[in-house]
């Protein structure tokens, strides 16, 4: 991690574990843009429950991120610093490699069609609206609310299969 110029003492100071990389996994579909998401088999399974089921109440959810292998997550931090950007700006949107949930195979990142990007504004959608009261019952979570303790902005649309 020093090579991207992470402090040492990251992992104790935002509370993070490290997390294991997905060696399992299996093709949920496109993105909008047509690159392949994967997911473990089982947050797969849970995503396609929850997908229909909002679909089912007429919502519709994108899912524009999902497993990010460690050394990708190297390479958008170095793209970052490759701008200018500072190393703890950059870390309060990025997790350091080794670090992101999306490592794990388990996490989503989502939007909606008419908005399919990654911003606060997707926390005012219905679909987020359903998210709240309904990712639960298939298993996910928000990983980073307001104030979340891990330093990291609000990302009302990164989700994670807890199971």
């Amino acid at each position: 991690m020093n090579s991207l110029g992470i402090p040492d003492d990251y992992p104790g100071t935002r509370g993070l574990d490290p997390q294991p990389e997905a060696t399992e996994l299996v093709s949920i579909g496109a993105t909008p843009d047509g690159r392949e998401v994967q997911l473990s088999p089982e947050a797969a399974k849970a995503w396609a429950r929850m997908r229909d089921s909002a679909r089912k109440s007429g919502i519709e959810i994108l899912v524009l991120s999902g497993f990010r292998s460690v050394e990708r997550q190297r390479a958008l931090i170095e793209a970052k610093l490759s701008t200018g950007q500072d190393i703890g700006e950059i870390l309060k949107t990025v997790a350091a490699p080794g670090f992101s949930e999306h490592h794990t195979g388990r996490a989503l990142d989502v939007a909606v069609p008419e908005h399919p990007t990654l911003t606060e504004a997707f926390a005012d959608t219905p679909a987020f609206n359903w998210l709240n009261r309904n990712a639960g019952a298939f298993g996910f979570s928000l990983s980073y609310p307001k104030d979340n303790p891990h330093g990291f902005v609000y990302e009302p649309w990164h989700w994670l299969f807890k199971g």
